[in-house]
């Protein structure tokens, strides 16, 4: 029988999909299947909300990556109507992120200055490489990889980036000139310039900031970047400011795009891999993130595939029409989503008002001043700077649950540091990937250190409890009752068998309660049975209690012959008391 989802109608009764809208529907169009006509005015006032927050917005992402400005309203169009053709939400939105936009730009920095290429076609080749890296993921269903940037890392990438791009877009805001290199060299340049700041530019942008910021406090609904964009072209327009000093964005070609391949030799294709894989991994990773969230507010499933799909097609629409680097985005598909969006037809929307904005409007944003522009875009990532989620996994890490879980607690903690850090230091790319790789270096120490309770019950109950946990649980003369939480295998096999010596010290009996083992090998066995003769030497005994059916099956099958420790159902049976259950639950 045909399942059917459940998306949220406009007169605030839900209306049924039929199966085939979501992850496992056609590859085509996917979300507007069942396709409903009173749906089509609450998209068309998503797509033109979404439009005005995305114009002024890919106007300042196009300038985070280095290329003029229009460059991210040429990667608009093609981007939304290939997602909507491919993707598998009903409710995302592409365009122009500040986070690959950096990336782009650190990527491209680095192949320009060794090959001498244009930056601007460089820029456009990203777009392809990394397009064709999501397709090629896509159709080799690699969308498990999301999980392999941990949501600290990324959290902590995310907060490196957006500190590098504020402190970036500063000059902007003070008429002062931008300095090259970190976000240290960065932020001293600025430091540096503080005594010939520009006090048109700084009024423009500490206004442009401000009235964007309390827009965005105050009135959400109204689209604050694009009010706060036609303020500053009214302003030059009125007062002539340019002719002021104010600087301004300037000439803006207008029309539609160029379509083809850029003019870049194929080697430097191949240069832009690495940075075409990290940036898939960002963007598939923050679009994922967003699809997932409003699939679940309107009730029904993405595909993380189908979504490497959607973000190759995205990207190489992009790229074969003269734009830049594209992925999901949060605020927007936010926008969207509030706006009442029901299906992709918004994004298409979205793209036809876009391309409208190419033929006709472009004139009217030459006279944005470029300290205006700076505001729209720190405004955009000034939310990114989560100090408090940082704080947060610091808690975790200093508090009682971190002295529990200390490995778990620093590891997050440590590699969501060591992401940003790499950001702040060593620029994008290589900031990510050092956060990546810290994050599974500390994920291995961790296997290799699991936590080993030491347990008592709780008076007048049979639950069996963690002691640091529970300081008033009781525990039984003479014996010690230990629980491994995670798997005992090659890696912790040692590390397992001299916790417990440790702890074993004055007991004449250990029970090991593996109901929280959930695999074992062979080395593990042969551990166990080497534990066994290591307190038998001292008088003690070692018992096994709630094996569970893999534990069960190796120890019984291993080459150990006639393990020298009895297996129990219970740990009270273990003790040599009652028969009867334990209680179930571990705390």
């Amino acid at each position: 029988m045909a399942t059917r989802d459940r998306l949220a109608g406009t007169d605030g009764e839900e209306a049924a999909m039929p199966a085939g809208t979501g992850a496992s529907g056609p590859w085509l169009f996917g979300s507007l299947r069942g396709y409903r006509p009173a749906w089509v005015r609450s998209d068309l006032v998503a797509g033109f909300t979404v439009w005005a927050v995305l114009v002024p917005e890919a106007l300042a992402y196009a300038t985070i990556a280095g290329v003029p400005p229009v460059t991210g309203l040429y990667a608009a169009p093609a981007a939304l109507v290939l997602y909507a053709v491919f993707g598998s939400s009903r409710h995302l939105v592409v365009g122009p992120m500040s986070a690959t936009a950096a990336l782009s730009a650190g990527v491209i920095g680095g192949v320009a200055g060794a090959s001498g290429g244009d930056f601007v076609a460089l820029t456009t080749a990203l777009a392809i490489v990394a397009g064709v890296v999501a397709v090629v993921a896509g159709l080799a269903r690699l969308g498990f990889l999301a999980g392999f940037i941990s949501e600290p890392v990324l959290k902590g990438f995310i907060v490196g980036l957006a500190l590098t791009i504020i402190v970036g877009q500063l000059p902007k805001l003070f008429g002062i000139e931008k300095a090259e290199g970190d976000f240290f060299e960065k932020l001293w340049g600025v430091i540096r310039e503080l005594g010939h700041v520009d006090l048109a530019d700084l009024t423009i942008g500490v206004l442009s900031l401000v009235i964007v910021l309390l827009l965005k406090r105050f009135v959400p609904l109204l689209p604050s970047s694009l009010i706060v964009v036609a303020l500053g072209v009214l302003a030059v327009a009125l007062f002539g400011l340019d002719d002021h000093g104010v600087e301004t964005v300037g000439d803006i070609a207008g029309g539609l795009p160029s379509l083809g391949l850029p003019d870049v030799p194929a080697h430097d294709y191949l240069a832009l891999a690495p940075g075409g894989i990290g940036i898939v991994l960002v963007g598939f990773a923050e679009g994922l993130g967003a699809a997932k969230t409003y699939a679940t507010k309107a009730g029904y499933d993405v595909d993380a595939n189908r979504e490497l799909l959607g973000l190759g097609a995205a990207n190489l629409g992009a790229g074969l029409s003269s734009g830049m680097v594209v992925n999901g985005s949060l605020s927007k598909t936010a926008v969207n989503g509030g706006a009442g969006a029901r299906s992709q037809v918004s994004g298409l929307m979205v793209a036809v008002l876009t391309i409208l904005t190419l033929l006709f409007l472009t004139p009217l944003f030459e006279q944005l001043p470029e300290a205006t522009l700076g505001a729209v875009v720190i405004a955009a990532v000034i939310e990114l700077v989560d100090i408090d989620a940082l704080r947060a996994l610091f808690r975790v890490w200093s508090g009682r649950l971190g002295s529990i879980y200390g490995y778990a607690a620093r590891a997050d903690f440590l590699a969501a540091l060591a992401a940003m850090l790499g950001v702040l230091v060593f620029d994008t790319l290589p900031g990510l990937f050092i956060g990546i790789g810290v994050s599974l270096l500390l994920l291995l120490y961790r296997a290799s250190r699991p936590n080993i309770a030491v347990l008592g019950t709780v008076p007048g109950t049979r639950v069996w409890v963690d002691l640091e946990r529970h300081p008033e649980a009781r525990t039984v003369p003479g014996a010690l009752v230990v629980r491994v939480e995670g798997g005992i295998f090659f890696a912790n096999a040692d590390h397992v068998r001299a916790r417990v010596r440790e702890l074993a010290a004055h007991h004449e009996t250990v029970v090991l309660d593996a109901e929280t083992v959930p695999f074992v090998d062979v080395t593990a066995a042969r551990m166990l049975a080497e534990l066994a003769h290591d307190l038998d030497r001292k008088h003690a005994r070692l018992v096994v209690a709630r094996d569970v059916g893999q534990v069960r099956d190796v120890l019984r099958r291993s080459d150990v012959e006639a393990p020298p420790f009895d297996v129990y159902p219970t740990v009270r049976a273990a003790l040599g008391e009652e028969t009867g259950s334990d209680d179930q639950r571990n705390t």
